[in-house]
């Protein structure tokens, strides 16, 4: 294994490793709320949600395609190019074809576009006095996974399999 490959090894790794934390924890905080004369500030509404949580909301309140989107686009997808990855260090014969797929579906993961999302949402949400919004954790770790992974996708080469004969 030359080097970039065995860097692009620790990347995958790494990123998997970013992956998990930036599903299950927190993303994004809401708090809506108004100050009200005589009674001072008022609270509205006050959600913290993680990746997880947000689908597993969605589909509880029947909308079940954008839960499905987003669980087929930020977890599915994800961890199916991390295991084809990875299975390109293990299968060489069928490297160059699995890593030609995880180029199309890399660009179908959908991640970076996710994250970019509540990026704007949380900047929209700060732009008004009565919503408070606060990026957490998950979000920082699902960002490093997407820019680890595609940093590890794009260090990867993969030798033809005349080549290793």
């Amino acid at each position: 294994m030359n080097i970039r490959n065995g860097i692009a090894l620790v990347l995958i790794l790494i990123s998997l490793g970013c992956l998990y934390p930036g599903l299950t924890k927190a993303i994004l905080s809401i708090k809506v709320g108004m100050d009200v004369p005589l009674l001072g500030e008022i609270s509205l509404h006050d959600t913290k949600q993680s990746i997880l949580s947000t689908i597993k909301t969605l589909h509880q309140n029947s909308n079940t395609l954008v839960a499905f989107l987003i669980l087929f686009f930020s977890v599915v997808v994800p961890v199916i190019k991390a295991v084809l990855l990875l299975s390109t260090f293990i299968f060489k014969r069928y490297a160059v074809a699995v890593h030609k797929f995880v180029s199309i579906i890399g660009k179908w993961s959908m991640a970076d576009v996710f994250v970019v999302g509540v990026l704007l949402a949380y900047l929209a949400t700060k732009s008004d006095d009565g919503i408070h919004a606060e990026l957490h954790e998950g979000f920082y770790y699902f960002l490093a996974y997407c820019i680890i992974s595609i940093l590890a996708s794009q260090l990867l080469k993969v030798e033809e399999p005349s080549d290793l004969l």
